[in-house]
């Protein structure tokens, strides 16, 4: 494996800004790449902004001297000097097969290229590209500097040395690499999103809940417990000392009753604008950066109390420990 000095970034959006928030507090030196020359300062003011709460999560553990962020507007520099590309432009298939090909055409063949597509397949997107082998998803989840998450997800021509590869850089800067065991479109975390997603906009069409009352449902309840046990280990404990099979004979039934939707509703102004008016509302008139800051201490805290028990996501936070302790990227 290519010892991963360098990440080269194209796009520098949110994602973008996340993953070299990442790499630099890791040690790793990134080039970010955007073809819009103004995005040079938003980058830097998101690294800025993640900064102190990549340091309260990894308070205590020999953290790596802090790497060095450059920006170019030229993929192909970004593309020369990289050990380890990741994608992050507009979700259009068109646009990114555009922006591909040419970094394809200049990285060297055992540089990684990987997309933070939600959606799309990789084999779709390594269709006529150079030296496809090394191609991959890298799908991470924002913040992408706090969440450890990255489903990792090989295309038709993706090599097993690839996958692997992309595995140890990602539990490097200490994510947790789900390694996705065949491509469907959307993954695995994002068709359970779009699930819950699909029924939230029915409910506002059919007026039953606003976005608040909807967002209630989730973090007075079910969200506490996600982040400890995902909802296969919670409904085995809610079966009690029947356990699983217990759970399915009581509740498998409902699943027969109409509960829920399938297909998602046509977004029409109105659910726009109840979707719109209601988060506004729950804002309470703080910025978008007020909320990041609340949202980030609270998965700061979330995470280093499941450390102490080695569960959920502290267990990538240990393991992310005992990488650094043991001066090891494997």
């Amino acid at each position: 494996m290519r010892k991963i000095k360098i990440l080269g970034l194209l796009g520098t959006g949110v994602i973008g800004g996340g993953w070299a928030a990442r790499a630099l507090h890791c040690g790793i030196d990134v080039i970010a790449c955007d073809i819009d020359p103004k995005m040079e300062a938003w980058i830097r003011g998101a690294v800025v902004a993640a900064a102190p709460s990549l340091e309260a999560l990894t308070e205590g553990m020999p953290v790596p001297p802090r790497g060095i962020l450059t920006f170019t507007t030229d993929a192909t520099e970004m593309a020369a000097r990289a050990d380890f590309i990741q994608e992050n432009v507009p979700e259009v298939l068109q646009i990114k097969h555009k922006a591909l090909a040419p970094i394809a055409e200049i990285a060297a063949p055992d540089v990684i290229i990987a997309s933070s597509t939600s959606g799309f397949m990789p084999t779709e997107l390594q269709d006529g590209m150079a030296n496809p082998e090394r191609f991959l998803v890298g799908h991470p989840f924002n913040p992408v500097y706090l969440c450890p998450l990255v489903e990792v997800v090989g295309g038709a021509a993706t090599s097993d040395v690839a996958k692997q590869s992309a595995r140890a850089f990602y539990q490097s800067i200490g994510m947790h690499a789900l390694m996705v065991r065949r491509e469907v479109p959307g993954h695995i975390s994002d068709r359970l999103q779009e699930a819950m997603w699909r029924e939230i906009l029915h409910s506002l069409n059919d007026d039953i809940a606003t976005t608040g009352e909807l967002d209630e449902s989730i973090v007075y309840g079910p969200g506490l417990r996600w982040a400890v046990m995902g909802m296969n280990q919670i409904y085995m404990i809610a079966g009690g000392e029947g356990g699983a099979r217990h759970f399915i004979e009581q509740f498998g039934p409902a699943l027969d009753w109409p509960w829920s939707h399938l297909k998602a509703p046509t977004l029409t102004d109105d659910i726009i604008d109840r979707f719109v008016e209601g988060t506004a509302a729950q804002a309470q008139g703080r910025s978008v950066r007020e909320l990041e800051t609340i949202r980030d201490e609270c998965l700061v805290a979330i995470q280093r109390v499941l450390a102490k028990h080695d569960i959920g996501a502290g267990q990538a936070l240990n393991a992310f420990e005992r990488r650094l302790r043991n001066g090891s990227e494997a």
